[in-house]
This record gives C-alpha cells, sequence and structure tokens, in this order.
C-alpha cells in the first residue's frame, strides 16, 4: 500500500449495550433536572450489574425528580423489561448515591457581580470534521451507528422478534489516497433468544441489516461480513457486562479518526467544558469544513477551572486546508465567542435535549427537535468572509 492507502476501523455500540443504558440515565436525569431548573448543576453517573442500578454523583438544583422512575423509564424504553433476557427495569434495585455540588468547584463556574462564568473545569477538547460523508463526519464511525441504530428499529418494530436488545457494529474502511472506496468488512453482534438458528440470524443481519444500510458503492464481492463470530450471544446487557456512564467515548465521538481530550459526556450539564466545549470544537470544525476552508479539519480548546477564556486554541488541517492553520486559528477566536456562558447561549444548550445523544454518537445527527444545534452549518458566511481578508 501507498503512504495514504490505508484501513480504518470504527466500532460502535447499540441503545441496549450496558454502557449506553448507563449513559441514558445518566442523561435522562440532567434532562429532568432542566426542564425544571436550567440552571442545575449536575454530575451524574449510572452503573449497571445483574438485577442492580446504582446512580451517584453531585447535584445542585432547585428541581425535584424521581431518580428511581427516571431510570426505570430508560431501562423499559429501551427494551430490558424481562430477567429472562437479562434485566428488567420494573424490577431491578435502584441505589442512590447523591450530593450537592461542590463549593469550591461552583465558585468558579458560578457568575457574580464581579466575576464572569468560568470554566467548570480543566482540559483539552477536540472537534472534528470531514467531507467524507454528508453529514461531514468520518464514514467508518457513520456507517457503524447507522447499523446498530437500524438493528434497534428493526428490533423494536417487530421485524426480527429474536433480536435483544444488546448489540454491537463494527465497521473497516478501506482509504486509497485518503479518500474512502470500499467497505472492507463489517462486523455485527447482537444478543438473541437461544432458540433463534444461526443460518436465520446470520441471513437476517446480513440482507436485512449491512446491505440495507452501508450504501451500495461502498460494498463489492470481496467485502467480509462477520455476524455473532463465537456463534452465541445470549447472555447480555448488565446480566453479560457491567455497564458504566462515560465508557464509549471514541463511540460517542469520531471512531477514533481525530484525536480525544479523554473527558465523558452524559451526565454533564453545560457548565462542564468537557461537554459543551467539544460540542463548540465540533461546531467550529463542521462550518470549516463545511465553508470549504479543509476537507479535514480537527480543533482544540484548552480552559482551566474558573477562567472563562480559553488557553489555547489550535487548527489542524492535515494538508487539506485553502489557508493556512495559523490563519484559521485567528480567525476562529476573531469569530467564535469561546466562553463558557457564550458557548451555552450560541448552543441554546441550558434545555433537556441531552438524552438523544446518550445513543448512536454525538456528532453527524440532524438538528432536530432542538437538539444537536452544533450540528448546523450557520457560520459558513462569516468564515469565508473571514478568510477572504486573511
Amino acid at each position: 500500500m501507498a503512504a495514504n492507502d490505508f484501513l480504518f476501523t470504527s466500532e460502535s455500540v447499540s441503545e441496549g449495550h450496558p454502557d449506553k443504558m448507563c449513559d441514558q440515565i445518566s442523561d435522562a436525569i440532567l434532562d429532568a433536572h432542566l426542564k425544571e431548573d436550567p440552571d442545575s448543576r449536575v454530575a451524574c453517573e449510572a452503573l449497571a450489574k445483574t438485577g442492580m442500578i446504582v446512580i451517584a454523583g453531585e447535584i445542585s438544583s432547585q428541581a425535584r425528580v424521581s431518580y428511581n422512575e427516571i431510570a426505570r423509564d430508560v431501562v423499559r424504553g429501551i427494551g430490558y423489561t424481562d430477567s429472562a433476557i437479562g434485566f428488567d427495569g420494573n424490577t431491578c434495585a435502584i441505589i442512590t448515591a447523591v450530593e450537592r455540588q461542590s463549593p469550591d468547584i461552583s465558585m468558579g463556574v458560578t457568575e457574580t457581580e464581579g466575576r464572569e462564568q468560568g470554566a467548570g473545569d480543566q482540559g483539552m477538547m477536540f472537534g472534528f470534521a470531514c467531507d467524507e460523508t454528508p453529514e461531514l463526519m468520518p464514514l467508518p464511525i457513520q456507517m457503524a451507528h447507522s447499523l446498530v441504530k437500524y438493528l434497534a428499529k428493526i428490533r423494536k418494530g417487530g421485524e426480527a422478534p429474536f433480536i435483544r436488545p444488546d448489540s454491537k457494529s463494527q465497521v473497516t474502511v478501506e482509504y486509497r489516497d485518503g479518500r474512502p472506496v470500499r467497505v472492507q468488512s463489517a462486523v455485527i453482534s447482537t444478543q438473541h433468544s437461544p432458540d433463534v438458528e444461526y443460518n436465520k440470524l446470520r441471513e437476517t443481519i446480513i440482507d436485512g441489516v449491512m446491505r440495507a444500510v452501508i450504501p451500495r458503492e461502498y460494498l463489492d464481492k470481496d467485502t467480509v461480513y462477520h455476524v455473532n463470530p463465537t456463534g452465541r450471544f445470549v447472555v447480555g446487557g448488565p446480566q453479560g457486562d457491567c455497564g458504566l456512564t462515560g465508557r464509549k467515548i471514541i463511540v460517542d465521538t469520531y471512531g477514533g479518526m481525530g484525536r480525544h481530550g479523554g473527558g465523558a459526556f452524559s451526565g454533564k450539564d453545560p457548565t462542564k467544558v468537557d461537554r459543551s466545549a467539544a460540542y463548540m470544537a465540533r461546531y467550529i470544525a463542521k462550518n470549516i469544513v463545511a465553508a470549504k476552508l479543509a476537507r479535514k479539519c480537527e480543533v482544540q480548546l484548552a480552559y482551566v477551572i474558573g477562567v472563562a477564556q480559553p488557553v489555547s486554541i489550535a487548527v489542524d488541517t492535515f494538508g487539506t486546508g485553502a489557508i493556512s492553520e495559523t490563519a484559521l486559528a485567528r480567525i476562529v477566536r476573531e469569530t467564535f465567542d469561546l466562553r463558557p456562558k457564550s458557548i451555552i447561549e450560541t448552543l441554546d444548550l441550558k434545555r433537556p435535549i441531552y438524552r438523544p445523544t446518550a445513543s448512536y454518537g454525538h456528532f453527524g445527527r440532524a438538528a432536530e427537535n432542538g437538539c444537536f444545534t452544533w450540528e448546523k452549518s450557520d457560520r459558513v458566511e462569516d468564515l469565508r468572509r473571514a478568510a477572504a481578508k486573511a
């Protein structure tokens, strides 16, 4: 292979994966607080194992919500309603260990007469975009998300009643001269009822999911399909694997194509720049690519706790930029207000919009029902004008 010819693989997991179940519980609790009190401070984690959910964290809010009922609604909505399939949201034990936000943290992120709102923590956040798909996302992760999302659709629609909630996908794409040209292999491992024949399961997944979802131009006679490679996946969900909030950060972002600052998203209110600044970095990177100032763009923002302005801004276009990266970084600083309060206002983040983000990726989604505001490409003309001056 030439230097710019390579294979790249990304994975996704379904809403029934135990880690994703916990992400959804955390974000549903966040949404419930924001619905009643937009100024709620929430850092909520969940853990799930056989017959049990643990909810823990730090929450300061005027809202009064039932953590138990929220968790049960999420689990039932996913499809875990019978211990025979690994978990029952109706009868599972729920343990809560929630305290108020530390006053030391609150002091740094609360706006006062003489002090503007600062970042809720230190750290660096990355945003990424590329022109491989209409969503300006890398093809491998976009295809991986689409597979498990479609799998959930046919499970819930009754078209494949033998499929159960827990599943994973993986897509390997062949690149030539840095551009995606074909899917080299696709993998789906899905929990299933014990009585379904493997051949029926395999046929349903390959013909009814993989070939239905992956665009035909990326498939050929040499594409390899893997379905439940061990041959059996009956024990799943929290019974088969402990779930934990924030453990699928690469699934949540770009599938490994582009760097990650390390901070998880789910269960965190937007004063936490781990979440809000990562959304803003994606918003910036997507608008840069949509403006055709680069075919591929990564934006890094870095903050320290209690300080409003980012301590650094970096832009990497991987050699695809129409102008220099130094000029782009300057344009980003001049065009976008990157203080935490302004990010929250720009993206309208103090609303109950987070549960939909907790499965099938936080990026590459349509700005639907007021969610995913960071996916808009509404700063294209501003960036083009600034680039023309540069």
